[in-house]
């Protein structure tokens, strides 16, 4: 079994910033791709950022230039630093993690979620 634990999100200002943490724990062999979407009320869920094993990224236009998606292999950590943060950012955010298990297995898993509030 394996688990996605997320931390950081809260309340900031317009123009503030926020860190995301990720954290899989359980029956992990390697992680593959590392990913985080958001969820605005109403709306269905996006995809914001993805890190390869290897390090390479890729983000959603409206975060370019903005957030960061990082990650720590030898933790099983992702992290999102989110800058010069938007009204438009406010959402659930959710971490999510291709997990190979010791027993070989591929299998897709997802945090719980935490609330990300960008408002004056």
């Amino acid at each position: 079994q394996v688990q996605l634990v997320e931390s950081g999100g809260g309340l900031v200002q317009p123009g503030g910033s926020l860190r995301l943490s990720c954290v899989a724990s359980g029956s992990i062999l390697t992680i593959a791709d590392m990913k985080w979407h958001r969820q605005a009320p109403g709306k269905q869920r996006d995809l914001v950022a993805t890190i390869t094993n290897g390090g390479r990224t890729t983000y959603a236009d409206s975060v370019k230039g903005r957030f960061t998606i990082s990650r720590d292999n030898a933790k099983n950590t992702e992290y999102l630093q989110m800058n010069n943060l938007r009204p438009e950012d406010t959402g659930v955010y959710y971490c999510y993690a291709r997990v190979i298990t010791f027993d070989s297995r591929v299998r897709d898993y997802w945090g719980q979620g935490t609330q990300v509030t960008v408002s004056s």
